[in-house]
């Protein structure tokens, strides 16, 4: 049996957690669709503007892990507001197929043939990307820590 030591440890887990991991999206290239998407949406974290965007839709700093239609101070459809309610929280692959169709993804959401969106556009091609372009510039979650700790030697 191998023995595991400390700095072993240290240096798999450094690798393992040092990069985020994004769902098969590239970011750069997110970065570049982002631009149809900056006429509605920004992205801003307080006073720190990411992108200068439009405001007809949600600021999207921090949408991933965010339960959705719940941006503070936006007004949102009914239909967004009860998937939300029902669970729907944010992540990039809900990001990469709401922004494929958003009307549709409500409605397989909700299992309702009436629930729509204010959105109407749709990201063709690169919606992975988008959302892994917004993973990148959120804030990162914390790792999550083990609930029975291994013991180390040292």
């Amino acid at each position: 049996m191998k023995r595991v030591t400390l700095p072993t440890v240290i240096a798999t887990l450094t690798i393992a957690l040092g990069a985020p991991a994004f769902a098969g999206g590239d970011v750069t290239a997110g970065q570049k669709v982002f631009n149809k998407c900056k006429s509605c949406h920004t992205i801003s974290n307080g006073d720190e503007v990411i992108v200068k965007g439009g405001k007809t839709g949600p600021n999207l700093y921090g949408v991933i892990g965010r339960q959705a239609g719940t941006y503070e101070g936006f007004p949102y459809y009914d239909s967004i507001i009860a998937a939300g309610q029902a669970g729907l929280v944010w992540d990039e692959e809900k990001i990469a197929r709401w922004v494929q169709n958003p009307k549709a993804f409500l409605r397989d959401y909700l299992d309702n043939p009436k629930a729509h969106s204010a959105m109407t556009f749709r990201v063709r091609k690169g919606g992975a990307d988008v959302a892994a372009y917004l993973a990148s510039i959120g804030p990162q979650p914390e790792p999550e820590q083990p609930e029975n700790p291994v013991e180390l030697t040292n």
